[in-house]
């Protein structure tokens, strides 16, 4: 696959994993390993579909809820003080807990400097409109993984075709990026599910979805939702 992804601003192994807990309603502080493990496997399996230049990252990961679920399937020593027996997940539930906070705090400062940004000293009066709404308003809340979910379900279906035709597919990611400013400027918004045509093969859906990432990382698109994992929307940035 001659299209690697560079994650840059976007989430790695822990926002995954805080991503997963968060789609399944679970504490944080009491993790289903086994179900959490189950479906961070599943995720790593697009995430190497897509070639993310930092994919050995998420497989680290991945190895290390392994290895707590198999501790956690180990038969426990008996003790009359269950306080005492370690937890598996202890050290995991600190390393999560520990991000999220440096994570809020950078997003609190980055809130800040937008704020700043809207603040004039007394005598300075040169303020241009043009570009105000798109760059001190962002309206996105769609992280890199609510992409990968809903990719990851056009991607299941199309696995439950059984014969095909093997054909060379001859796509650049050029062109999709054309294909996917094209289909958006033209509407002005498009849901995320309509950007991948029935009969794309594998290939073109990969690249059309780097192509997605790729125009969102120049911010010439960006992903909103209405409602948490809701239908991802996608439309022009105007600037």
């Amino acid at each position: 696959m001659p299209y690697k992804v560079k994650l840059e601003a976007f989430e790695g192994p822990l926002d995954l994993l805080l991503f997963l807990i968060k789609k399944s309603e679970v504490d944080v502080y009491d993790i289903p390993v086994a179900d959490i493990t189950k479906q961070y496997l599943e995720y790593i399996e697009i995430i190497q579909l897509l070639d993310i230049e930092a994919a050995s990252d998420f497989i680290l990961m991945a190895a290390t809820l392994m290895r707590i679920k198999a501790q956690m399937l180990l038969p426990k020593p008996e003790i009359e003080d269950v306080d005492e027996i370690d937890d598996p997940r202890q050290e995991l539930v600190y390393r999560l807990l520990e991000y999220k906070r440096f994570k809020d705090i950078a997003i609190g400062l980055a809130e800040r400097e937008k704020e700043a940004k809207l603040v004039f000293p007394r005598g300075h009066f040169k303020f241009e409109h043009k570009n105000f709404d798109a760059k001190i308003i962002d309206t996105s809340n769609v992280t890199l993984f609510d992409l990968v979910a809903a990719f990851k379900k056009i991607v299941e279906t199309r696995q439950k075709v059984s014969v095909h035709w093997v054909e060379e597919i001859n796509v650049t990611l050029e062109e999709q990026v054309a294909f996917v400013m094209n289909a958006v400027e033209k509407k002005g918004e498009i849901e995320f599910t309509q950007l991948f045509n029935k009969k794309h093969d594998r290939t073109v859906m990969i690249v059309t979805f780097i192509a997605i990432l790729e125009l969102m990382k120049q911010q010439k698109i960006k992903a909103i939702q209405t409602e948490t994992f809701g239908q991802i929307i996608i439309k022009r940035v105007n600037g």
